[in-house]
């Protein structure tokens, strides 16, 4: 099977709505199926296949050490059917299915292996009651990255204006990426072009400037008093706002606009907040869940 055909497999079978897998390799059983088993493909081409697809991947297992934190929610479906063995295996995570590549011992050879195995719904029932949104926002997708830090006060100094907490903690905890495939933050010292927030504000400014501000009628862009200071965006054209209005940026409303001006939604929450409500209440007029049962965080970051 070429590359280009085994990532179509294995799109089709992660589209499937929560199908149950069985597996036709001798002892796998259910819970995942195996795509191929080969001595030809190279694990990097593979990798760098899926990836082009589903955002980078996380490491679960390299030259034959399992890292010990993998648990059913981030990724173990696709440790268990190789046992000891399993060489290499790296994951991606996609609504309810997982997708792994990586290297197993069959007798003296080593030979790759995709696979797509069932992923455990992520839950929030057992958070504390003071869970804040961007503990549930990690809980509801299982996102298990490691966290960034970001010089917040240089970034705040240069945009002349304090930032809410939750969305400094979102952007250290999940950087370059997007929920559900969909919807993306702007992050400091992001690498993707035009994804840097501070950038991205300056640039809206200047653009502002030039041109005027009707595509945001009734509102400004900041550092007009008030005006709009963008933390996202979506691949439909969505945009996401806060309204810079007043002096404590913690209070300060949501606003969206989905790609067809003057249509604007206020939300006098936190951007955490609104990631939680649009991935999980299908009520929601910006809603994620009408479309996914089960959440993630595609990550865009460079692999280590």
């Amino acid at each position: 099977m070429e590359l280009d055909e085994l990532v179509d497999a294995v799109t089709r079978l992660v589209g499937g709505g929560g199908q149950r897998f069985a597996c036709c390799e001798d002892g796998h059983g259910t819970g995942h199926v195996c795509l191929v088993q080969s001595e030809e493909l190279a694990l990097a081409d593979l990798v760098e296949g899926i990836s082009s697809r589903y955002g980078s991947s996380r490491n679960l297992a390299m030259g034959g050490h399992v890292d010990p934190t993998v648990n059913a929610t981030t990724g173990l479906p696709l440790l268990k059917p190789f046992g000891a063995e399993l060489v290499d295996m790296r994951a991606w995570a996609y609504a309810d299915s997982w997708i792994g590549a990586g290297t197993v011992r069959v007798g003296d050879d080593a030979r790759r292996v995709v696979l797509v195995a069932e992923r455990v719904v992520p839950a929030v029932e057992g958070l504390p009651a003071d869970a804040s949104w961007v503990e549930r926002v990690v809980a509801v997708t299982g996102w298990a990255g490691e966290a960034r830090t970001t010089d917040w006060a240089a970034v705040e100094k240069r945009l002349g204006t304090r930032l809410p907490s939750d969305y400094k903690q979102l952007a250290e905890i999940f950087r370059n990426g997007a929920f559900d495939g969909f919807l993306s933050l702007y992050a400091p010292e992001d690498g993707v072009p035009g994804m840097d927030f501070a950038e991205h504000a300056e640039y809206l400014a200047r653009f502002s400037t030039r041109n005027g501000t009707g595509l945001w009628e009734p509102y400004d862009i900041y550092p007009a008093p008030g005006g709009l200071l963008q933390w996202g965006t979506s691949e439909q054209a969505d945009q996401y706002y806060w309204l810079t209005e007043g002096d404590d940026p913690e209070r300060w409303p949501v606003l969206a606009s989905e790609d067809i001006p003057d249509t604007w939604s206020r939300f006098d929450g936190s951007a955490a907040e609104f990631v939680f409500r649009m991935l999980t209440e299908r009520s929601h007029p910006h809603s994620i869940a009408r479309y996914h049962d089960t959440h993630w965080f595609q990550s865009y970051e460079d692999e280590e």
